[in-house]
């Protein structure tokens, strides 16, 4: 390795050149519209697959349109030069999606059934398969629903969703579609390589806030985006991935397990209560280094006279959990504002960490893109700047490549 780079690039995702993408009978099949949109935008070549239920709901020639390819529907007229389109359609696709997937067309995967064109090329692929389920509350809850989700996944078929919340029936509950905008990050999520399959990441992330009195108190300009981004890169990377996170305003990757606190002494216990059932620690949150000695109960009045705020230490998280007898893998974060690698070298080596991730506060701090160092025993191995989530991904990597082989 390169003393001024860092491992060798990371594993490539899946191939995400073309998709089939399948609609059958759904009030959600408007929603395919978006999706097509999307992953046109996103550079996927986009070949559309509909049921006669399908066309009930959304007419061919509005997919047609945004796909820029021809929809085909019949199985009879598939558009194969040799007659054989329930193979040909699926031959050279990284992918089949049907969104939405009714459950009618779910039995049918589950069953082996093929009596249309879509169910034809499900049965006869050589490319793997996800569905976005799509129905009404009471049938997602049917025991035969069910059984037959739960055997699309005894059958390696990639389930995405469903989602809760309003129906078209006027009820409320599981069934939902969900999103095209989540269906396309699923996708781009199920195509990045496992590096972590089987591990238990514990991360934190967020400032802490530590009060002064019950409306005021001391914490930081930390938005959280990077232990987010990290914590859904090692989910992706088929981790199990426990997030404590300070206070924040997003939204909990999708397959994380989100644990709030407050303050650095709350986020310590929880960190405690998980830590021994974790392969790897990932140290981002901004946590607060000194606390008020003493929170008042009541609100401090405003007055004249100057005020002096006795602070405390707070408990170091990182270098606690890297001192255990029996560690987690130990990756810290080192915020600085001047000197960022003779400062987060020596946080490093007193913290006795594997692997130190150095950037600068007020390049990363609420940014949505981030440059960074790493720093291990071999050196500093800068990366270029990129969004949080490409660099969640390859952090994912370096990481992946520099666990202890058991």
């Amino acid at each position: 390795m390169d003393d001024n780079d860092a491992m060798n690039a990371p594993p490539a995702p899946r191939p995400l050149r073309r998709i089939v993408l399948g609609l059958t009978g759904g009030i959600a099949a408007y929603k395919a519209a978006e999706l097509t949109r999307l992953l046109v935008k996103e550079g996927i070549a986009v070949d559309v697959v509909m049921t006669v239920g399908a066309t009930r709901f959304i007419a061919p020639m509005t997919l047609q349109a945004l796909s820029g390819h021809p929809v085909l529907t019949d199985l009879w007229e598939s558009g194969a030069q040799n007659a054989m389109g329930h193979i040909d359609l699926s031959r050279g696709a990284d992918a089949i999606v049907v969104a939405p997937a009714s459950a009618d067309f779910i039995a049918k995967l589950a069953n082996g059934h093929a009596d249309d064109l879509l169910s034809t090329l499900c049965l006869a692929r050589n490319c793997p398969l996800l569905v976005a389920p799509t129905m009404n509350v009471q049938m997602w809850n049917n025991p035969a629903t069910q059984r037959n989700v739960a055997q699309l996944r005894a059958d390696g078929i990639e389930i995405l969703g469903p989602g809760s919340g309003g129906q078209a029936c006027g009820e409320v509950g599981d069934g939902r579609m969900i999103e095209p905008e989540e269906i396309l990050a699923a996708l781009i999520a199920w195509a990045q390589p496992k590096l972590l399959a089987g591990k238990r990441v514990l991360l934190t992330a967020g400032p802490t806030f530590e009060a002064i009195d019950p409306v005021r108190g001391i914490t930081n300009t930390s938005s959280g985006k990077m232990g987010y981004a990290l914590a859904q890169a090692c989910a992706e990377a088929g981790a199990k991935v426990t997030l404590v996170s300070g206070p924040t305003a997003l939204v909990t990757p999708t397959s994380v397990r989100r644990i709030d606190v407050l303050s650095a002494a709350d986020m310590a216990s929880a960190v405690d209560a998980e830590v021994a059932r974790a392969d790897i620690f990932i140290g981002v949150a901004a946590v607060a280094d000194y606390a008020p000695a003493t929170p008042q109960k009541s609100k401090i009045k405003k007055t004249a006279a100057p005020r002096t705020l006795a602070l405390k230490p707070t408990v170091d998280i990182l270098a606690r959990v890297a001192a255990r007898r029996k560690p987690p893998f130990c990756v810290g974060f080192a915020a600085e504002t001047d000197d960022v690698g003779a400062n987060a070298e020596a946080k490093r080596r007193k913290k006795k960490l594997p692997l130190l991730i150095a950037n600068r506060a007020q390049d990363a701090f609420g940014q949505d893109e981030n440059e960074v160092a790493l720093l291990d025993a071999r050196g500093a191995h800068p990366l270029p700047r990129m969004t949080k989530l490409a660099l969640a991904r390859r952090l994912v990597a370096e990481i992946a490549a520099r666990l202890p082989k058991r």
